[in-house]
């Protein structure tokens, strides 16, 4: 005698597992969530709670005055300038490297494409090691820019070439091909493609990517304490001028300078991520 299935039965036998079978298997949403969330607060919020805590120790005043001095304002300059130059820069060469990676076949190809991690796994007073050692006074390539902000930048590229490339390069390999060539068959030269046709689409990576290389810029200290030199108002970022102020125990100074460092950082962050998802919600909708 044949029974007629239950639509929901025959659902969940032809779909998969039935529902409720990854909650009993990973716990419940709450739980999942709690655990997150203690782990974010301890990992992230408790030392930010921290730091807060100690800038605000001397009071107030004693807050405004640690970052309004002289000091503090002309490290403030020459991390941030540096940092912005340095983010725009890998925002442009960071797309070309990334669109070498997936669009051109040539010899090494994973050799390079290995090589671009390395900063993220080298130590960072190694990279200083290093540019000291290629642009310092025994330079072999004969430039010398040791205690100049062009020797901050150069380390600050080193570093933060990673953030950008990765972050564009998973978007370049799901681009859909077949839109482009139907824009070029239509006439489009390959300017008009990559501004119309690629350029929307990678907007939003771009802007994440730029955005956590300037934030790295503007905490970054082993990779520039050998070949910056930490001289005033010309090549002292922010973090030198931390540690100077940690080694004359002004610790209350040092947290102060750090939380509007972290300000800094989280703001431009935001809105570069408000900006992304933006466009990307308006390319969807175009689409």
């Amino acid at each position: 005698m044949t029974t007629a299935l239950d639509p929901e039965a025959a659902r969940s036998t032809s779909d998969g597992p039935p529902r409720g079978f990854f909650k009993s298997r990973y716990g419940s949403t709450k739980l999942r969530v709690g655990v997150a969330t203690t782990w974010l607060s301890v990992i992230v919020l408790l030392p930010l709670a921290g730091i807060v805590w100690q800038s605000t120790g001397g009071g107030w005043q004693a807050f405004w005055q640690a970052i309004t001095s002289n000091a503090a304002l002309e490290s403030f300059r020459v991390t941030l300038t540096i940092s912005v130059g340095v983010a725009v820069i890998n925002l442009f060469f960071g797309l070309l490297v990334a669109w070498v990676l997936t669009r051109d076949a040539f010899p090494g190809k994973r050799f390079v494409d290995a090589i671009i991690d390395l900063p993220f796994a080298l130590p960072t007073i190694v990279a200083s090691l290093v540019m000291l050692a290629l642009y310092g006074p025994n330079s072999p390539v004969g430039v010398h820019i040791q205690h100049t902000k062009w020797g901050v930048a150069v380390a600050l590229l080193f570093v933060t070439l990673p953030f950008v490339v990765r972050s564009v390069q998973p978007v370049l390999l799901e681009l859909d091909r077949e839109v482009e060539e139907a824009a070029a068959s239509l006439g489009a030269d390959n300017f008009t493609i990559f501004r119309l046709v690629i350029l929307p689409s990678l907007l939003p990576s771009l802007l994440s990517g730029a955005g956590l290389a300037f934030s790295r810029a503007i905490g970054e200290y082993g990779s520039v304490v050998l070949i910056g030199g930490a001289v005033p108002g010309e090549t002292e970022v922010s973090s030198q001028y931390i540690r100077q102020l940690i080694e004359f125990d002004d610790r209350t100074g040092a947290a102060a300078v750090s939380i509007v460092l972290l300000v800094i950082s989280f703001v431009i962050l935001f809105i570069l991520r408000t900006i992304g998802s933006r466009a990307a919600k308006r390319e969807e909708l175009e689409s």
